[in-house]
């Protein structure tokens, strides 16, 4: 019996289904699902396998997500849907629509391009495999424990929503980070060579984020060659959160 990946299902219409990144979950969508089921859309907020509230396994890799999804959608029964991925969920949206173009209507991935990311979260998972939550009993115990490894408030605040109350007097981490530890470096693999999705595809990219850059472009037309990247100003890697209105206009224009 395969697992099903947890979701919150919102509004009617043309199924968009929603990819978060890495340390994520469906959750961290919430307000801009709740625009796009203004506009017309059936938004599925997804939680990927060892993130959010779906199951957890040892193995972790891209052509698992892929499969996670394409079981999702038949579980569902969704015939064409829109991808939108962030990070992490974009490089999932991206080897899905190449995989199953005949199931992807359009596409949008957030701030990551095809090519391969070095390893690049080693802070912040020593920071999490730090914490002790036999010591570290409050949310405030933990973000000071955090805060040793991890200066930015903000990045502390959006992995503090993956803490919740596992028992009455313990907390714990919704992902597994176990398995996300282990297999840190299946995050920043290449899309394989070769691989073409011809639908239309929009690439969105924080003028302050290196994630894609000028170089990329030409890959990113030689797997994707109806698309189109397009900058949000005043954002970095996490632009949906820090300029919510510019990159929500140029999703919406572009779905509809």
């Amino acid at each position: 019996m395969e697992e099903i990946l947890h979701s919150k299902i919102t509004g009617e219409g043309q199924p968009l289904l929603i990819l978060h990144g890495y340390f994520g979950m469906g959750d961290n969508w919430k307000s801009h699902a709740n625009k796009f089921a203004k506009d017309g859309f059936e938004v599925h907020l997804i939680d990927q396998r060892n993130h959010g509230r779906s199951f957890h396994a040892e193995a972790f890799d891209y052509e698992l997500l892929v499969g996670d999804l394409y079981n999702y959608i038949q579980h569902h029964n969704l015939e064409k849907v829109d991808l939108l991925g962030h990070s992490m969920g974009g490089k999932t949206a991206m080897l899905f629509a190449t995989e199953y173009s005949e199931l992807v209507n359009k596409l949008i991935v957030a701030d990551i391009s095809p090519r391969m990311y070095p390893p690049h979260h080693h802070e912040i998972l020593a920071a999490l495999n730090s914490v002790d939550f036999s010591v570290q009993t409050s949310r405030k115990l933990v973000d000071e424990k955090l805060a040793e490894l991890i200066p930015e408030k903000g990045i502390r605040q959006f992995l503090a929503k993956n803490v919740y109350r596992k028992t009455k007097d313990k907390l714990a981490f919704r992902f597994n980070l176990k398995s996300l530890t282990e297999n840190h470096s299946e995050v920043g693999v290449a899309l394989p060579s070769f691989t073409i999705f011809e639908g239309e595809t929009l690439f969105l990219r924080g003028a302050n984020s290196g994630y894609i850059s000028k170089e990329d472009e030409p890959l990113i037309q030689a797997h994707f060659p109806k698309s189109v990247v397009k900058t949000v100003a005043n954002a970095g890697h996490w632009l949906h959160a820090e300029n919510p209105k510019d990159f929500y206009e140029e999703a919406i224009v572009f779905l509809q």
